[in-house]
């Protein structure tokens, strides 16, 4: 039954190699209507799909035209020849997009696909930081508000935030709101951080206890950690980065067997690239990223909901901070 409902629709038949690793057949074949609805949708409405690591596979590897970590994802929002952009992502990743793309319309399927690390500060916070810290430049992480990225002097990733600090060459700098991100980036610079008391709600719930019990089930593991996760998760992996700089760490390197302390659905899209390395997959599930789903895109693009809109009074600002981010 399965197999007759995918060769019935060429396109997600097609699609379905791609993913045949991590989807079973009978259910791709509950996805395969959407997929080719989507696709549809987006050559007649001129639509392009932007899909951050965690969204699911049938998603990341079905329906998305651009993928990446939040800074792919801003850098590329700013190339894409299309009317309408769908972000399948969190909220702050289509404000994002907005930002960059003011005269296109940016979509999110769900207006709650939040993120715990936006909601652990507001514009008022970082207004109260700069009257405590007078003088001292305000990074703040990609994950937050256009509102408190309008208070901010300019931007970063977690791929990019080191680099970020020491471009402002100052002796400290406020780096706001996910605290363990700026203990991992202080330990690798000179300049004093002052960190926000915010954090991930996926990565907070690695420890160091979860990698050494990795390493005594699977000794020859290779351990990488997102530098959201606590500083001493970070000190007992192998190696540390944003989920671009994990996925390379797996093309280059190669290792026979990995495990990626992030959200759950790195692994599945990761392990698509690279039959040949076996995924230890402990991981977290994100909920607010499992919040899009195919269903809902199709509506988004369907019905122009919900369509992401930015005050004009603090879009310039939060434009900058992000546009300086991007010059680096």
């Amino acid at each position: 039954m399965a197999n007759s409902i995918l060769n019935a629709r060429t396109g997600s038949t097609a699609l379905y190699d791609r993913v045949k690793r991590v989807i079973p057949p009978p259910e791709w074949a509950t996805f395969a209507e959407d997929v080719d609805a989507i696709l549809g949708l987006k050559r007649r409405r001129n639509a392009v799909v932007l899909a951050h690591n965690y969204q699911t596979p049938e998603i990341f590897h079905g329906v998305a035209d651009i993928v990446g970590d939040s800074l792919s994802l801003a850098r590329e929002a700013t190339k894409v020849d299309a009317d309408i952009i769908v972000l399948a992502g969190v909220h702050f990743m289509a404000e994002t997009a907005k930002l960059l793309n003011p005269d296109k319309t940016v979509l999110i399927p769900d207006l709650s696909a939040g993120c715990s690390l936006a909601d652990s500060i507001t514009a008022r916070d970082v207004r109260l930081m700069r009257q405590r810290y007078p003088g001292v430049p305000v990074v703040t992480y990609v994950n937050t508000t256009t509102a408190v990225k309008a208070e901010s002097d300019i931007c970063c990733t977690s791929g990019n935030a080191l680099k970020v600090v020491q471009s402002l060459g100052a002796e400290r700098v406020i780096m706001l709101p996910d605290e363990y991100l700026a203990q991992n980036i202080a330990a690798q610079t000179d300049v004093k951080i002052i960190a926000w008391k915010g954090h991930c709600e996926v990565h907070e719930l690695f420890t160091a206890e979860d990698v050494r019990q990795l390493r005594e089930n699977h000794p020859d593991v290779t351990v990488l950690a997102h530098p959201e996760c606590p500083p001493d998760v970070v000190a007992e992996a192998d190696f540390s980065g944003s989920t671009a700089a994990m996925s390379d760490f797996v093309l280059q390197q190669r290792p026979p067997r990995v495990v990626l302390l992030t959200e759950c659905s790195m692994s599945d899209n990761v392990s698509v690239l690279h039959p040949d390395v076996e995924f230890i997959r402990p991981c977290n599930l994100c909920p607010h990223m499992k919040r899009i789903t195919l269903k809902n895109i199709r509506h988004a693009l369907e019905t122009g909901r919900h369509e992401v809109t930015i005050d004009p009074a603090i879009a310039a600002p939060a434009r900058r901070a992000v546009e300086r981010m991007l010059a680096l």
